[in-house]
């Protein structure tokens, strides 16, 4: 399995985004733009809504109508982020999938939390609909904020190995 991934991540680093992103002097940086331009975005919206569920920020609106209103927004920054991601991973992807926090962030992280948004997101239509929000609504923005740190502290780290 683990041969295959290799080679998947060699034939990935020969396409011609993968060449082009690693080759030019100024794709990469633009992608790592783009990339965290659509992180900001994606983590943006995620952290609104669970401040909103947590009880802090305006009450103007209820951490149901937040989410549903930053519901396009959240998915746009979404996919944003997965394609420049993957233009970078493209660009050294043997070198990435060897790398210590880079697998705790995708392979782990990532999922977990991505699956957890989801579920926030489904929930705080139920959690969200008073002004004061269910325990359990608070308990589930507190995780998801706890998972996306993990996940934006493995990035960092992954420079480093």
């Amino acid at each position: 399995m683990y041969d295959a991934l290799v080679a998947f991540c060699k034939w990935l680093e020969g396409t011609p985004w993968g060449v082009s992103t690693r080759t030019s002097l100024w794709l990469y940086p633009f992608i790592q733009l783009i990339h965290f331009s659509g992180l900001t975005v994606w983590l943006a919206t995620n952290i609104a809504v669970d401040l909103r569920l947590l009880g802090i920020g305006k009450r103007r609106q209820t951490a149901a109508q937040l989410s549903d209103g930053l519901f396009a927004w959240n998915w746009i920054g979404f996919c944003v982020v997965v394609l420049g991601g993957f233009l970078l991973f493209s660009s050294t992807a043997g070198t990435y999938v060897t790398n210590p926090a880079f697998r705790v962030k995708l392979g782990m992280l990532v999922p977990l939390a991505l699956v957890w948004h989801i579920v926030v997101q489904q929930k705080a239509r139920v959690w969200g609909q008073a002004e004061e929000t269910l325990p359990a609504g608070k308990l589930a923005g507190l995780m998801e904020l706890l998972l996306w740190i993990s996940v934006i502290t493995a990035a960092v780290e992954i420079p480093n190995y």
